[in-house]
């Protein structure tokens, strides 16, 4: 016999009774039924309930053992007695009665517990990270993340890409979020950074004439945590591929998402490849007031400015006059609500730092509210109309600066839709953003930035570079959104010099600049470049959306705070100065 198991605890069936077995695992449960111990024996697979009662050996051991002891059970399976069956388990039809136990290892008293899914403060569950992850929901999380990165390697590979790993240590980028850095030892004073994406490397895969890469690539970003963005570190399907359209790239990762999605989904519904809507960025803002918008929600925000111009509503006809915008969301069957609601989600506007969240109110042919008795039923039935409300549906406006009263409607649009449980149920809907602006402007530093992406091939290419306004130029840039959760951004790339140079210098780079901060690529782009594109999905949010988890460290093996701390190892921590001498280091202290 095995010296540990000749079962798993998920393995026995009623066909089993009678057979002499050796089970290992934790104890799980204890239940002590007045001289008959039972105690469910859970390992990786599953549970088993194990009996003891007054003529078992292994009794005086089990009635003293605590919960989440390792033990191995020797003994033979029992059918259980009628009535007591369990239907919820996969054993549930026997138990295995203990002639002895080794007891492998002791519990000491547990600072949290395992058995049960109760919530439990995150710093204990974090703290003690090795039995959270005992836990069935917590453990069910990682091994659906293991099933879906493989599902995802088997679809590209199918799919003709090749799988490649790309460094780790590499140079720090001017463009993006904060460096990790890490100091060279045998280089005093210089630093390699943590990469914040295989971005150029795949880039240089295709210019070294590899045609469809891809890698479940690790990238680290010194960002704050959120709850769909762990702090620190987080994987992403990287890809890339040579002489293709935008076309040609969702084509291709449509198939894999939605394969994906269906694999995992019990029951709820996908977007099939192929059907992907595109949006493009400025309808996104105005339809959704978001680029990341939620397609479960039916409701659409309005832009009705023009109505109010030289209208009885001052507040707004004074606002649209200076160049300001009014947008409206419906809220559909609020007849029956109360004033109480509509002023609630004013209060909510006004926690969330606007100045407030103006509404009317209808039922039947009448209009409710100061904005509708200012503005007039005419107005009100006109402004209506174009919405295509019902008689029954109240509307919530949003008044401002373009982009404040887009970002306030679609906050709004998000609460009506969720308050009033309008989001169509067990779905995934997928959608792509494009033709995002190629430029911006920086208020701060009163100069034209990138919006995006800065290595995106312009819509138009040099000529639009040389021709047009920066900030009517777009780019072949393009964002995957899955129930509002951004899942990645991507471009189809630029790969002429000339180009570069061209919409680096409109960001007030000097052609020196480029060569210094983008030698590997600019050099390399030299030498002949295809014209190439990808995108880099992220797979702890791809599978925090399929476990239906509301936060990401739910997903994550050993995941940080939101302090980026790791609770359980110590770290970031200090290190000895001996270490700090051999890399040229000097701490200076903050005051």
């Amino acid at each position: 016999m095995h010296a540990y198991r000749t079962h798993h605890c998920a393995a026995l069936r009623a066909s089993d009774v009678g057979a002499s077995v050796r089970l290992s695992g934790w104890v799980h449960r204890k239940r002590d039924h007045g001289g008959v111990l039972f105690i469910d024996l859970r390992d990786h697979h599953g549970i088993t309930q194990i009996v003891a009662d007054a003529d078992s050996p292994a009794l005086p051991t089990l009635e003293h053992l605590r919960v989440e002891s390792v033990v191995t059970i020797d003994g033979t399976v029992k059918a259980r007695a009628a009535g007591t069956t369990n239907a919820n388990l996969p054993t549930g039809e026997i138990e295995v009665f203990a002639n002895a136990v080794t007891v492998q290892s002791a519990a000491a008293e547990l600072p949290m517990p395992v058995a049960g899914e109760q919530d439990y403060p995150e710093e204990i569950r974090l703290r003690y990270r090795y039995l959270d992850l005992r836990r069935d929901q917590v453990h069910r999380n990682i091994m659906l993340r293991s099933a879906v990165i493989a599902s995802i390697r088997r679809r590209m590979i199918d799919g003709g890409f090749t799988e490649f790993q790309t460094p780790i240590l590499t140079a720090s980028s001017p463009e993006g979020a904060r460096d990790y850095l890490v100091p060279s030892r045998v280089h005093p004073g210089k630093f390699y950074a943590l990469p914040q994406a295989p971005q150029m490397f795949k880039q240089l895969i295709m210019v070294a004439g590899f045609d469809r890469y891809f890698q479940i690539a690790p990238c680290f970003r010194d960002e704050d945590a959120r709850a769909d963005r762990s702090p620190g570190e987080f994987y992403q399907l990287d890809f890339e591929m040579s002489f293709v359209t935008q076309d040609d790239v969702f084509n291709a990762i449509e198939p894999v998402l939605s394969g994906v999605f269906e694999e995992f989904a019990e029951g709820r519904s996908v977007t099939p490849a192929g059907e992907y809507p595109r949006i493009p960025y400025k309808e996104a803002l105005l339809k959704y007031g978001s680029d990341k918008p939620d397609l479960r929600n039916p409701l659409l925000i309005h832009d009705v400015g023009e109505q109010f111009k030289g209208s009885g509503f001052g507040l707004f006809a004074g606002l649209v006059e200076k160049g300001a915008v009014v947008r409206a969301v419906p809220a559909p069957g609020t007849a029956e609500k109360s004033r109480k609601f509509f002023d609630e989600m004013n209060e909510w506007a006004r926690g969330e730092g606007f100045a407030g969240l103006g509404y009317a109110t209808r039922k039947g042919s009448e209009w409710g509210g100061p904005i509708a008795k200012n503005h007039g039923e005419a107005g009100m039935n006109k402004l209506a109309e174009t919405m295509g409300l019902g008689p029954d549906d109240g509307i919530f406006f949003a008044a401002g600066k373009e982009e404040e009263a887009a970002k306030l409607a679609g906050l709004a649009r998000t609460r009506v839709g969720e308050q009033l449980d309008l989001l169509e149920k067990n779905a995934f809907r997928f959608c792509w953003i494009v033709d995002f602006p190629m430029f911006e402007y920086n208020d701060d530093q009163k100069k034209i930035d990138f919006s995006h992406n800065p290595f995106s091939m312009p819509q138009g290419e040099m000529g639009a570079l040389e021709s047009k306004d920066p900030l009517d130029i777009l780019a072949w840039q393009y964002d995957i959104v899955c129930n509002g959760v951004e899942l990645s951004s991507g471009a189809i790339r630029n790969h002429r010099p000339d180009i570069m140079y061209k919409a680096f210098e409109i960001a007030g780079y000097t052609r020196d600049e480029v060569d210094t901060n983008f030698a590997g690529m600019i050099n390399a782009f030299k030498f002949g470049a295809p014209p190439h594109g990808g995108s880099a999905p992220g797979i702890d949010r791809i599978v925090m959306l399929i476990a239906d988890e509301p936060n990401i460290r739910e997903v994550i093996l050993f995941p940080m705070n939101q302090k980026a701390e790791d609770l359980m190892m110590n770290a970031p921590s200090a290190v000895d100065p001996k270490q700090l001498k051999e890399l040229n280091i000097r701490l200076v202290e903050p005051k």
